[in-house]
Order: structure tokens, then sequence, then C-alpha cells
């Protein structure tokens, strides 16, 4: 096992989970959590991921990180990725974990060494400027041998690097160009829709093998999800595992865990999104965990670490086939500007398939600015053993207006 572990980024249940594997650990968080981490004896650097310079370096933090005899870094969240990728550069003296981290924070440079894999990629390009938007979605139009009056072929603009959906914008038509493409979106990334049912996979990977492979299924990209999938996605799962392990090679991936979505067409052709190596939103490690009966923050410190023996992993993993029964959540976020209470449905807390909310009272009453989906105000959880009802619970509520 590694002699002390840094886990990166501000994490309790992470914390726990360290914890209870008896590893030595340090958080390295924002300053902002210095004052907690003191009052509750949590091992603590404090650091500004968002601050890349001369004054703020990997070696820097590397020095600061030596009275904790840390050798392993572990990225929590998208914005630590690349600076865990440096750390372990340092620790394992591999110049390449570096370069490779940057992978999985520039969304064009992953298409394009996907599409060099022989993976299935939608069309896309960088964009400097609005003129360039419109001259993709022009390509995209002739690509579709689309006639004139017809509707525009749609685009995708995202940030190269920001998690999850923040800052991205669908554009469905010219005039959704110049409506919802500000200067401030530039430089960034754009790519045709890919059609399909998307989907994700949370594959834990140790010496460049996958260990265990889990299938989410998305009800409502942003919204809901359950794990683990149901039985259409699931007879997929060896085409889909054989496309993962091509997505594990061509990136090099040793260690660690990789989160990436897909869409499956109706010809069954599988097409790569993108890949995160984080901890997935969603509450997906949660529903993992439930659902399999291990910790997934463990499964990810103990993969992470290019130390953990084939014993302690075999032990560790139960069979992908092993799960007790689906657990869904769903992610609550007010549908109004003004709100003024909280009203959870009667039918819903007595429903059977209904676990426990998370949902708060209102404060303050205004629903501020929101990026991406925005910060939702709660999470209702599922759980039970048919996944047709599961689906339609977590589709019924989505529509469910608990915020008045």
């Amino acid at each position: 096992m590694a002699n002390g572990i840094a886990l990166m980024g501000w994490s309790l249940p992470a914390m726990e989970s360290a914890e209870k594997l008896d590893i030595p650990y340090v958080v390295v968080g924002y300053p902002d959590f210095q004052n907690y981490a003191e009052e509750h004896n949590i091992p603590f650097v404090g650091w500004e991921f968002k601050d890349w310079n001369e004054n703020n370096t990997s070696l820097q933090l590397a020095e600061k990180l030596k009275p904790y005899d840390v050798d392993l870094a572990v990225p929590l969240f998208e914005e630590t990725v690349d600076w865990a990728g440096a750390l372990n550069s340092i620790f394992r003296d591999d110049p390449r974990l570096f370069n490779r981290s940057f992978l999985f924070r520039n969304k064009a440079m992953m298409k394009r060494k996907a599409l060099l894999a022989g993976l299935r990629v939608g069309l896309f390009d960088e964009v400097y400027n609005t003129n360039q938007v419109h001259k993709f979605m022009d390509r995209l139009n002739q690509a579709n041998l689309q006639l004139e009056g017809e509707e525009d072929a749609w685009v995708h603009l995202k940030p190269f690097d920001a998690a999850g959906t923040v800052g991205h914008k669908l554009l469905r038509s010219r005039k959704d160009i110049d409506d919802k493409v500000i200067e401030k979106d530039f430089p960034c990334m754009v790519e045709s829709h890919l059609p399909g049912k998307e989907f994700s996979c949370e594959a834990f990977i140790h010496d460049g093998k996958i260990r265990f492979m889990n299938i989410t299924e998305y009800v409502k990209l942003g919204y809901s999800n359950y794990v683990p999938c149901g039985p259409e996605l699931e007879e997929k799962r060896p085409k889909i595992r054989e496309v993962m392990e091509r997505l594990v090679d061509a990136f090099g991936i040793e260690y660690g865990v990789i989160h990436p979505e897909w869409f499956l067409t109706e010809n069954d052709d599988l097409s790569f999104g993108e890949v995160a190596t984080r901890i997935p939103g969603g509450h997906i490690f949660e529903l993992i965990s439930k659902s399999y009966d291990f910790d997934a923050v463990q499964a990810m410190i103990l993969c992470s670490d290019p130390e953990t023996d084939e014993k302690t992993l075999e032990e560790f993993f139960p069979d992908e086939s092993e799960f007790t029964q689906y657990h869904g959540s769903l992610m609550v976020y007010p549908k109004r500007g003004h709100i003024t209470r909280l009203e959870v449905p009667e039918e819903l807390e007595e429903d059977s398939y209904f676990e426990e909310h998370t949902l708060l009272p209102p404060a303050p009453h205004k629903v501020g600015d929101r990026e991406g989906y925005g910060n939702h105000y709660g999470t209702i959880f599922f759980k039970g053993k048919d996944p047709e009802r599961m689906k339609s619970l977590l589709t019924h509520y989505q529509g469910a207006d608990f915020y008045v």
C-alpha cells in the first residue's frame, strides 16, 4: 500500500472511506476549509487549484506535502485532476502521467485521442468566435445534405475543461448562436449532436485492467439515474466492455477510476461522448456502493495505488452480476424564480420504492442564476427490484414541483 495519500479536494465521505481503510491521508483543499480542518484534527494543506502559475506549481505543492510522507494523489473533483496527475508524475518519476492528465481536462483533446483510437465520435472542432460557430453549423448542414428551409443541425458548445454540464449550450439554429453565445464562451469546443441513448460507465482500473465495471442508466441527464442499468443495456455489456477496454488502452490508463459517457444508437453503434477520471456526479458512487455492497470511494483509492496487491482486489470487488437491488437518485431543482416553501407529496413518502430525501426548506427565497443544471436543492433516493418501476418513478417525480 501507499505510505500516504493526498485526497485532492474536500470530501468528508472520501475522508471517512480512507480512515476505514486505515491509510494515512492528507486533504488538499481550498484554504477556506483550513479552520474546519484544524477544529476537527483533519490533516490539511490549503491550495488554490484554479491558480497555476510560477507562484503556485506542482513542485511547490509536493514540497508542502513532504511532511505527510505522501506518495499517491487521488483526484476527487474535476479541477484537481491535472494537479493529481502532476503530483503522481513527481512521486513515480513518470512525466507521462502529467501529460495524460490533460486528456481528461480538455474535451477537444480527449475527442482527438478517441478518434485516433478508432472510437466512434461526432464531428467536432475548436472555435474562437461566433463566426466560427456559424461555419461549423454550415458544415454540419452540408454533411447532412439538408435542403434550404429545413431545420439546422444541432450544435453542442462546451468549455474545454468544465465539469459536467457547466457552460454547455445546445444550439438548435443560427438564431440560437446569435442569442445564446457570448464572448466569454471562447475559446471552446463545438460538436455535432450524437443520437442514441446516453449512459455512463464507472470502471475501476488497476495495472491497466478493468477490475469492476458498473453501467449507469440515465433517465434524464443531469437529473436522474439508477444503478445498475436495466436489462436492455445490460444485454449490451460485452459490447460496452469491449469499447471500454479500447478506451483504457488508447488513453494509457493504468490506475484509478474512469467515468465515460456513451451513446447507444438503435443500430447498436456506440459513440464516445467524454470521459472523466474522478468521482462522478449524480450520486453515482453512492448508488454503486448501495447496490453492490462495497465502498466505491475505497475502491477508487485501492485502484489508484500501484502497490495494491491482486489478492486485495479480488477479495474487494463482487461479481458484476451480484447486486442487491436497483438504487436511483433524483436531483431536485426549483422550477420557479421565487419560492417560499418545500412540499413533499405524501404519496412519495408512502411509496415502497422511496428510500429517503435530502430536500431542505428554501433559504434564501430567491433562486439565483444557475450554470449547467445549477445547484440542486437536494436529492430523492429510491430502491427496488424492478428497473422499469424505478425508471417510471424517476420520470414521474422529475416533473413534480417540490418548491412552491
